[in-house]
């Protein structure tokens, strides 16, 4: 889809590291309503070196008011994105296309299980509430403190553990010690794992190796890389991907 001009209508911070930035406009009549619950778009954010494109979740699409609502995670001055969402007003405005994605839970599945850490939150949060009723809804999150945690509602039956690295001797092997921990439920399980790319890779390895989840029914990619800064990681993303998926025959 061709580039959309939105506007900034409101901003609010959810947490010390977390922004939501809600933008309309009148381009927005003609945005797609989303199929994934972990639907993405670019987003072209102004830049001194010019105009910087990166995908962003949506966390909420309202059709009916034009909303789109989108939430950045921000840690200082590091990246384009988060240092832009903090400082964005109404009235400020930005050029979008989307949404993509290609997840959303199974209705048949017996149980879900949703890891990873702030840059899969809005992703997960979006995506608990296409869980049905009653089904178990198995939710592991890394974050900096206890001050990031953020309320999750589901029509499932929620299980949801927060890991904090504030303190942890292990900051990145948080998430996939809580996956190996888990005593898995009977029957299929659809599984979401999405955040830092060395964390998910272990827990992809882990549950399609040690577990025997139906690859099929899991959805794990690397937004991010430690110790890389964005361009640094798009750079390898697609080699790194490759790799990942010879891990496991």
């Amino acid at each position: 889809m061709a580039g959309m001009t939105a506007r900034v209508e409101e901003t609010r911070w959810l947490s010390p590291h977390m922004v939501r930035v809600v933008l309309g406009g009148d381009d927005l009549a003609d945005y797609p309503a989303p199929e994934h619950t972990d639907a993405y778009m670019k987003i072209v954010f102004p830049g001194d070196g010019g105009p910087v494109g990166r995908r962003y979740s949506v966390r909420h699409w309202d059709p009916g008011e034009r909303l789109l609502t989108v939430d950045f995670v921000v840690h200082g001055d590091d990246g384009v994105a988060g240092p832009w969402a903090a400082r964005a007003l109404p009235g400020d405005s930005l050029v979008i296309s989307g949404p993509g994605g290609a997840y959303r839970p199974d209705p048949a599945a017996d149980w879900h299980l949703m890891a990873g850490d702030e840059s899969a939150l809005p992703a997960i949060a979006a995506s608990l509430a296409a869980v049905p009723a009653g089904v178990p809804a198995v939710v592991r999150l890394v974050c900096e403190g206890p001050e990031d945690e953020l309320a999750l509602d589901s029509p499932g039956r929620l299980d949801v553990a927060w890991l904090h690295r504030t303190g942890a001797a292990d900051p990145a092997g948080l998430l996939p010690a809580a996956v190996r921990d888990l005593p898995f439920l009977r029957g299929a399980v659809h599984a979401f794992v999405h955040g830092e790319a060395g964390e998910v890779r272990e827990v992809r390895r882990h549950l399609l190796a040690d577990r025997a989840v139906d690859r099929r029914l899991l959805s794990a990619s690397g937004y991010w890389r430690r110790s890389m800064t964005d361009e640094a990681w798009r750079s390898v993303k697609k080699a790194w991907n490759a790799d990942v998926e010879r891990d496991v025959a």
